[in-house]
């Protein structure tokens, strides 16, 4: 990228993305969902090997970034464009940059990390950027190959891995040391599992950090959206 970019057209030109949920100044960069999400389905079986007979995984079906305006031409576009990107020789200097000022940032607010080349790229922008907190969901952890790079990711000082569960009644894993499910309600949340309040602030996380304290072990999020929330009715 040019060097006489303003900071602001950088984070432009590489997609990085500012939601009116995130805390003030909180960038996320993203892909495509379900596309670019191969831990989104459930295990193959013998008699599912033809991927058209693929399903996803609860968690996945209700999935907010499989719907209205992330359906959107205008936000659809730059996440192809950002699946692209990524693997240029420029791009984890261009991320750095682009966070310079930044206290928090958010991966993947839609999609997920596909690639073992770009956690590694996501891991070295991790490291250039000391002074950044990163929030990493993800959903790869179910494949062997990443097991390493992600747990490489979570030991930096300044990034947490939070493993998604598939669960939308609040089970999860726990032999990862970082992770989040879906609940019902509030009322449905586990013993030891952290309950996001964004919700009941208007959908924005406000002051609270929670999903970036590697000290918080699980966070559970109340099911939201009409897709989720028609889901859950559903399967109770």
């Amino acid at each position: 990228m040019s060097a006489s970019l303003t900071k602001r057209q950088l984070r432009m030109s590489i997609h990085i993305s500012n939601t009116s949920k995130m805390p003030t100044g909180c960038g996320s960069w993203s892909l495509q969902a379900i596309d670019t999400c191969p831990g989104s389905y459930k295990k193959i079986t013998p008699e599912l090997v033809d991927t058209l007979k693929r399903e996803l995984v609860d968690a996945c079906k209700g999935c907010y970034a499989r719907f209205g305006n992330y359906n959107y031409p205008n936000v659809k576009k730059p996440r192809a464009s950002n699946r692209e990107d990524w693997k240029r020789s420029g791009w984890a200097d261009d991320m750095v940059s682009a966070m310079e000022k930044s206290e928090l940032f958010r991966w993947f607010d839609s999609g997920d990390c596909y690639s073992v080349a770009l956690a590694t790229k996501i891991l070295e922008v991790i490291q250039r950027t000391p002074h950044v907190q990163h929030w990493f969901p993800t959903r790869m952890h179910k494949f062997a190959k990443f097991r390493e790079v992600l747990a490489t990711i979570n030991r930096q000082k300044n990034a947490v891995v939070r493993r998604s569960s598939d669960s939308i009644t609040g089970e999860i894993d726990g032999r990862w040391s970082n992770g989040s499910t879906i609940i019902p309600t509030v009322d449905h949340a586990k013993p030891g599992q952290t309950v996001c309040h964004a919700y009941s602030r208007g959908g924005k996380c406000g002051e609270c950090r929670q999903c970036w304290d590697k000290d918080v072990k699980t966070i559970a999020y109340p099911a939201h959206g009409r897709s989720m929330i028609k889901l859950i009715n559903l399967a109770a």
